[in-house]
């Protein structure tokens, strides 16, 4: 199948939003659209952009497809807009269907009612089965939105610099002490798509002083200088890859999600990393993934990485 991104329905608003949102996606990266629609009806599967609303009835959630697929087409006109019904256990074949796409787009609820939950299984079950960027998607977002403050104040002004900066940009988080090749490949790939604006984020802690405040603040000015060099270094391949895009680096103190969900209130996507790795119980996302994904207000890209 030619390049395209892909993005799964469910019939909710969330999943009309992340398909809105998959749409432009593929208008900036010129390939076409494909909309799934998986449930666990064993109902013969069919194409169902080739009947447009008739004979919609034949299985829930048809009419749904075929309506979004219509109105994408006539709001993002030349766009290849295709549409399917597949069986399955949703995370399974969306997981299945992600291997050959460019990206795959959920719609999220976050962790606000036990359907946000149960929606965010699913999208968590995709996560970790897939090595494909899958965006997060909620609905009613619009890059510059819920700017400084949303998360409460930021105790570092670096923080705070951040999120201000952060209003319609990419935010990445950056781990400087892992390899993280794939993730900054797409962060930086999507931020020259979107205009060239880069926010690059890594969140580090200071020793433990207790409530000695000038311990602390010596602490801090002593390390950051090395902690902003180890972030820039790690940049410096990406930036010569990918010159038309603007980067801002920041290393602010503090939790990596609190940090993370702070500089990236407003941001047109946020970026992060997700190690490919098997816990006992089998596989697992990360603590920072798995927070970013249910409280950030933004798209969030999970992007797999060994």
């Amino acid at each position: 199948m030619p390049r395209h991104v892909t993005a799964g329905l469910d019939g909710s608003a969330e999943s009309a939003a992340a398909a809105e949102w998959a749409a432009g996606e593929a208008r900036l990266r010129q390939v076409a659209l494909r909309l799934l629609l998986v449930s666990d009806d064993p109902a013969p599967s069919r194409p169902a952009a080739e009947h447009g609303g008739a004979g919609g009835g034949r299985y829930p959630g048809a009419e749904f497809l075929t309506g979004t697929a219509d109105a994408l087409r006539g709001g993002h006109p030349g766009l290849e807009v295709r549409a399917e019904r597949l069986t399955g256990r949703p995370a399974a074949v969306l997981a299945r269907e992600a291997a050959g796409a460019d990206v795959m787009v959920l719609g999220s609820r976050g962790l606000g009612s036990v359907r946000g939950f149960l929606l965010g299984s699913v999208a968590t079950a995709t996560i970790v089965r897939t090595r494909r960027p899958v965006v997060l998607v909620r609905p009613g977002h619009r890059p510059g939105q819920g700017t400084r403050g949303e998360y409460g104040d930021a105790d570092d002004p670096e923080a705070a610099a951040a999120a201000a900066a952060a209003a319609g940009s990419v935010v990445v988080g950056v781990d400087v002490r892992e390899t993280c090749g794939a993730t900054l490949d797409f962060a930086f790939g999507e931020a020259a798509l979107r205009g060239g604006r880069l926010r690059a984020v890594h969140c580090w802690s200071l020793p433990p002083f207790g409530r000695d405040a000038l311990a602390l603040d010596m602490a801090r000015r002593e390390m950051r200088p090395d902690i902003a060099r180890a972030l820039r270094n790690v940049l410096a391949p990406w930036r010569q890859r990918y010159p038309s895009v603007e980067v801002a680096e920041f290393t602010p103190v503090g939790g990596v999600s609190d940090r993370l969900l702070h500089s990236a209130a407003g941001a047109a996507l946020l970026v992060v990393g997700r190690r490919m790795r098997t816990a006992r119980a089998g596989v697992r996302l990360g603590p920072v993934a798995h927070a970013v994904i249910h409280h950030c207000a933004a798209p969030v890209a999970v992007v797999a990485h060994d």
